[in-house]
């Protein structure tokens, strides 16, 4: 497993996957920076209160507040965009790592939006559910965090990865055979999601990470 890892982050020089992480910052910081500027924009043209220096303290709160907000949503929305191109991330490693897999099912337009939109939710709502669980049974906190992420993230990168080689029944079997593999492979990944700045890089390294564990998994299968 280290060695898979270690092979994901050497991987990072890439052209094909620099590309993908240079699209999904640059997306994602724009879009972030108009949301920011939008809620700036509507409370500036908003008239609050009476006193001028109390509509500029409101206007000026408001303009920390969208900034705020910005960079909390920053990594989820990279992870959202990135979604929409992890299938090149998965194309690279394979043809730098086992050329003689040859060419694998394409994913579509719609398939990678709706990727996009399922890495999304599932990293929202699974840190919601662990944000949720913390709050009722604090001692437990690591450990349901750590068991959550595991096995959302780790499904989700598994199927990305796996779909582009097997049909969904063998896709399913695999993964029943192996759930547990993926499960600890899931919890690495979430790990990469908790350190600040290798977060922006998670679903790329993810990826990248899944697609050589997917190949020990279905050699050992």
């Amino acid at each position: 497993m280290i060695t898979d890892l270690g092979r994901a982050f050497g991987q990072l020089d890439d052209p094909a996957i620099r590309r993908v992480l240079a699209i999904s910052l640059a997306v994602a910081l724009a879009v972030l920076v108009g949301l920011a500027a939008g809620i700036g924009a509507v409370f500036d043209r908003l008239t609050l209160a009476d006193w001028g220096w109390l509509d500029g303290a409101i206007d000026l709160l408001a303009s920390l507040g969208g900034v705020v907000l910005a960079v909390l949503l920053f990594p989820a929305t990279a992870v959202a965009v990135s979604g929409l191109l992890l299938d090149q991330v998965a194309e690279a490693v394979e043809r730098r790592h086992y050329p003689a897999l040859g060419p694998a099912r394409p994913l579509g337009l719609l398939a990678a939006l709706l990727q996009g939109l399922r890495f999304f939710v599932v990293f929202l709502l699974a840190n919601l559910f662990a944000l949720g669980v913390t709050a009722l049974m604090p001692g437990l906190n690591l450990v349901v965090w750590l068991l959550v992420n595991g096995y959302l993230l780790g499904r989700e990168y598994y199927e990305l990865v796996a779909a582009r080689r097997l049909g969904t029944p063998e896709m399913r079997e695999t993964f029943s055979r192996a759930w547990g593999r993926v499960l600890v492979a899931g919890m690495v990944i979430a790990v990469l999601f908790t350190v600040p700045l290798v977060n922006l890089l998670a679903p790329v390294l993810a990826t990248a990470f899944m697609v050589h564990r997917f190949q020990r998994l279905t050699k050992s299968n």
